[in-house]
C-alpha cells in the first residue's frame, strides 16, 4: 500500500495548484489507496478439490477532486477522478474532468467546514491487519474451511458436504485536504469471514459469518464451524401453512431488514426525496418503545470505525431511533445543507431542520464502492458504519422461545426488497435456512429452506415486538459496508406465504 504520508503530500500540493486557479471558488483534494485481500473456499467431499480457490489481492489507488468553479454570477461545481495516479499531473487530470462535468447546482451551498476533533487516536487501527499479506491471508481461509470440516467430522458427516464461502481483509488509506481547512488523514482494516455450508443428501444449508477490526481477535473458524452447526441443526425441515405467525427474528434477519429497509429511509437523502417510510415522523413513535438504534463509527475495535469520514469531518455517535421514537438521521454535508435550505424539508421531516441541527449532524459521508469506504471514484454518498440495536426488557434465549409459544424462530432471510417502493414500508423476503418450529414454549423441528417467505410492513413489524434477547451478535450483509449489531427480537402477528409445495 501507499504511505498515508504520501497521500498527504499529494492532497496538499494538489490543493495548492487548484488554488492557484483564477476561476476556482472552493475545491477538495481526496485521496486513497485500497487493498482488497480474497481468499475464496471451494471444498466438495465427493469430487476432488483444492479447498481454497483464487487467493487474491487488488490495490487501487487514485484521486478524486470537487472543484466549485466561477462562472459570471453563477457558481458551478465538477467532480473528476484519476486511477492509479497520485502526482500533481494526476490532480490536474482530475481538475480537467470537473471543469467538464461541472453543472450548476441550486441545492449545493458549501464543501464541509472543519468538525471537531476525532473520537478515536490517530493508532487506533491495527498495524497487523494492515500490513498482512497473501500468506496471512490463506492461512485464514485455511482456518475457515478447517473450522468446518471439523465440526462436520464430530458428528460424523464425511460424505455430501459442500463448504463455500470467502475471507476478505480490506486495507483503506486516505488524505484529504480542502479549501475551506479541512486537513484529514485517516488509516484502516477490516477482515471478515462468510461460509455457507451444504450436506447434499439431507437437503440442508447453513452459513456463518464472522467480522473483525483487530487480527488477533478475528476468529474465521468461528464461521466454519457456526456454518456447519447450522446445516446440521437444518436437516429433515418442515413445511408450514401461511398464516400470522409469532416470530423469533435472529441477529442477521433483523440486520438484512434493518439494511434495505429501516436505514435506507433514515437516509437524509431517501427523506428529502419524500420516500422514506418514516417520512414526516421526527419526534414521533415508529417502533415499539424498548427499540433504540444508533450509528457510530468512533467505537473503538469495531470493523466499520474510522476516525474522520470521507470528507474530513469527525465520525460520531447519531441516535436513529431512541426508545421508539425517530431522533436522527444518516447525513453527509450535501443533504444537510440541502434540507436546511429547502422550504418544503419541514414536511418530509416531520420538524422544522433549522430546529433539530443535531439530529443532522454529517457523520456517514463515506465514498463507498466494492463493500469498501474509501473509493476516490465517486463523490461521498451516506453509508451507516457500526449500527447498534438496543432493547429494554431483555430476557435469555430460552425464555424468549418459552413466551413466544408457539411459532418460528428465523435465523436467515435474503432477498429482502421493499413493495411498492420504500414509502409504503410494505416488504417481501425469503426465510433461508437456519430457522425452526417454535411449539409449546420449545425449538422442535428445522424448517425447510426456502417454503416460506415474509410479506409485511416495516411499521408494523417495528411494533409488534413481544421481548428480545440481550446478547447481540455482528451482521455483515452481502455487498454492504456497515455491520449491524443485533439481538435476538420476538414480534407477532406477522404475515408468513408458503412457497410451493
Amino acid at each position: 500500500m501507499i504511505n498515508a504520508d504520501i497521500l498527504k503530500e499529494v492532497a496538499n500540493s494538489g490543493l495548492a495548484y487548484i488554488r492557484s486557479l483564477p476561476d476556482v471558488a472552493e475545491a477538495e483534494v481526496f485521496v486513497s489507496s485500497i487493498s482488497h485481500l480474497l481468499t475464496r473456499i471451494n471444498f466438495t467431499s465427493s469430487i476432488p478439490c483444492n479447498g481454497l480457490e483464487e487467493p487474491k489481492s487488488t490495490l487501487s489507488y487514485g484521486i478524486g477532486v470537487q472543484v466549485v468553479f466561477k462562472d459570471g454570477d453563477r457558481k458551478k461545481i465538477g467532480f473528476g477522478s484519476q486511477t492509479a495516479d497520485i502526482s500533481l499531473d494526476g490532480v490536474k487530470e482530475a481538475v480537467e474532468k470537473a471543469r467538464l462535468s461541472a453543472v450548476c447546482d441550486p441545492d449545493f451551498h458549501t464543501l464541509p467546514l472543519p468538525s471537531g476533533t476525532p473520537v478515536l487516536n490517530p493508532d487506533y487501527h491495527d498495524p497487523e491487519l494492515m500490513n498482512l499479506g497473501d500468506e496471512g491471508l490463506v492461512g485464514l481461509g485455511w482456518k475457515a474451511l478447517e473450522g468446518a470440516i471439523r465440526t462436520f467430522m464430530e458428528h460424523n458427516i464425511t460424505d455430501s458436504v459442500i463448504i463455500g464461502g470467502d475471507v476478505s481483509i480490506v486495507q483503506e488509506k486516505m488524505a484529504i485536504a480542502s479549501t475551506t481547512g479541512i486537513v484529514a488523514c485517516d488509516e484502516a482494516a477490516s477482515a471478515s469471514a462468510f461460509i455457507t455450508t451444504m450436506i447434499e443428501s439431507d437437503n440442508a444449508k447453513g452459513s456463518g459469518y464472522e467480522v473483525g477490526m483487530r487480527l488477533n481477535e478475528f476468529v474465521p473458524e468461528n464461521a466454519g464451524s457456526s456454518a456447519a452447526m447450522s446445516a446440521l441443526k437444518s436437516r429433515h425441515g418442515r413445511r408450514v401453512p401461511s398464516g400470522k405467525y409469532k416470530l423469533i427474528l435472529g441477529p442477521q434477519p433483523v440486520a438484512d431488514l434493518l439494511g434495505n429497509i429501516v436505514l435506507p429511509s433514515l437516509n437524509l437523502a431517501v427523506v428529502d426525496a419524500a420516500s422514506s417510510s418514516f417520512s414526516g415522523k421526527y419526534g414521533k413513535g415508529v417502533a415499539d418503545r424498548r427499540i433504540s438504534i444508533y450509528d457510530d463509527g468512533s467505537l473503538n475495535d469495531y470493523p466499520m470505525s474510522r476516525r474522520f469520514t470521507c470528507e474530513g469531518l469527525a465520525t460520531g455517535r447519531t441516535e436513529l431511533i431512541k426508545n421508539g421514537v425517530l431522533t436522527g438521521y444518516l447525513s453527509n454535508n450535501y443533504y444537510r445543507n440541502k434540507v436546511l435550505h429547502d422550504s418544503s424539508a419541514k414536511e418530509k421531516i416531520g420538524a422544522e431542520p433549522a430546529d433539530i441541527a443535531n439530529a443532522l449532524i454529517p457523520r456517514n459521508g463515506f465514498r463507498s464502492g466494492e463493500s469498501m469506504l474509501r473509493c476516490f471514484r465517486g463523490k461521498p454518498s451516506i453509508v451507516p458504519t457500526n449500527v447498534i440495536v438496543e432493547t429494554s426488557g431483555a430476557i435469555p434465549s430460552d425464555e424468549l422461545v418459552r413466551m413466544v409459544g408457539d411459532g418460528i424462530y428465523i435465523g436467515r432471510i435474503w432477498y429482502t426488497y421493499p413493495i411498492n417502493g420504500l414509502l409504503a414500508g410494505d416488504f417481501t423476503c425469503t426465510v433461508v435456512g437456519d430457522s425452526y418450529i417454535i411449539e409449546n414454549g420449545k425449538i422442535t423441528e428445522p424448517l425447510k429452506p426456502n417454503s416460506i417467505r415474509i410479506a409485511d410492513n416495516i411499521r408494523n413489524l417495528l411494533n409488534q415486538v413481544i421481548g428480545s434477547t440481550k446478547d447481540r451478535k455482528p451482521v455483515l450483509l452481502w455487498g454492504s459496508p456497515e455491520v449491524i449489531y443485533s439481538p435476538d427480537i420476538a414480534v407477532q402477528d406477522i404475515n408468513l406465504f408458503s412457497i410451493g409445495g
